[in-house]
């Protein structure tokens, strides 16, 4: 029998045929470059393998990319959640947020407000000011909590700068940044890269988890994304089991697709609420 974190993956699958899937009336899924005979193939593959019925109307605008933000969270928070033996501690999953506002980036919250208030410094600075889609912080532990089995902190000049301590520092500490990509179209896809250096750059502290979650069933494409190290961790595909299926047939992007995995640059979703275990 499948284990709760499958049936999530199940679930959330159904979600994005419900919410961010379409189909055309040619059968043209909207993850796929129409212009492409490869990526229509193998994105059509990818519904025949998820099994759920996908709708032919079109969605507005960003609501494809947005609503795979949404369901992307929810299934990271609820498997996450599965796993509070592995990763104790009280944790939130919300999506987009200023990274200023947490524990390792919040010198650079003067730099937002510089950028408010003088619009012409968003040329120079404008890199600087992040906005994950989906944001997995921790929250700052009471004292009470820390000394719950045994009196780990008394009296005294004992751990007064960490900010794990509550009694130190009341922000939440950015455990991982997680960007969705449903589409990899253009040289805005790559902008991934430069959001993951910056967040290792400028932060102060621990550098928190920076991946990309795609839906891109073209593995050249998604190659673009996850070839090179020290920005993003790791790619991860919403349905890779049924991408590799799906991509069998064809030569050169079934080899892709296993460099890409053996590489340990992709890996699929439901590995993600694991690493974030790490």
């Amino acid at each position: 029998m499948p284990g709760r974190i499958e049936e999530l993956r199940f679930a959330y699958h159904r979600q994005i045929c419900d919410e961010v899937l379409r189909q055309s009336e040619a059968g043209v899924p909207n993850n796929t470059d129409s212009r492409s005979a490869a990526s229509v193939r193998i994105g059509r593959g990818i519904i025949d393998r998820i099994g759920f019925p996908v709708k032919t109307e079109r969605l507005a605008g960003q609501t494809a990319g947005h609503q795979f933000e949404t369901a992307t969270k929810d299934f990271l928070r609820d498997a996450f959640g599965l796993l509070a033996h592995l990763r104790p501690g009280e944790w939130e999953f919300s999506l987009g947020g200023n990274i200023g506002d947490y524990e390792q980036y919040r010198h650079l919250s003067e730099v937002s407000r510089l950028v408010e208030e003088h619009k012409e410094l968003r040329i120079i600075l404008g890199d600087y000011i992040v906005t994950p889609d989906i944001v997995v912080c921790r929250k700052p532990v009471a004292d009470e909590t820390i000394n719950e089995n045994d009196v780990l902190l008394g009296e005294g000049e004992t751990a007064t700068h960490t900010p794990l301590r509550r009694a130190n520092s009341q922000a939440d500490i950015l455990h991982a940044s997680v960007s969705c990509k449903w589409t990899i179209r253009s040289d805005r896809s790559q902008n991934a890269r430069t959001e993951a250096l910056n967040l290792v750059r400028n932060r102060k502290g621990k550098t928190p988890h920076v991946v990309v979650v795609v839906g891109e069933p073209l593995p050249s494409r998604i190659a673009s994304l996850a070839y090179g190290t020290g920005d993003i961790d790791c790619i991860y595909h919403f349905a890779l089991r049924e991408l590799v299926e799906a991509a069998a047939d064809d030569d050169s992007g079934s080899d892709l697709l296993d460099t890409l995995v053996s590489g340990r640059r992709l890996r699929d979703i439901s590995d993600l609420p694991f690493d974030l275990a790490i």
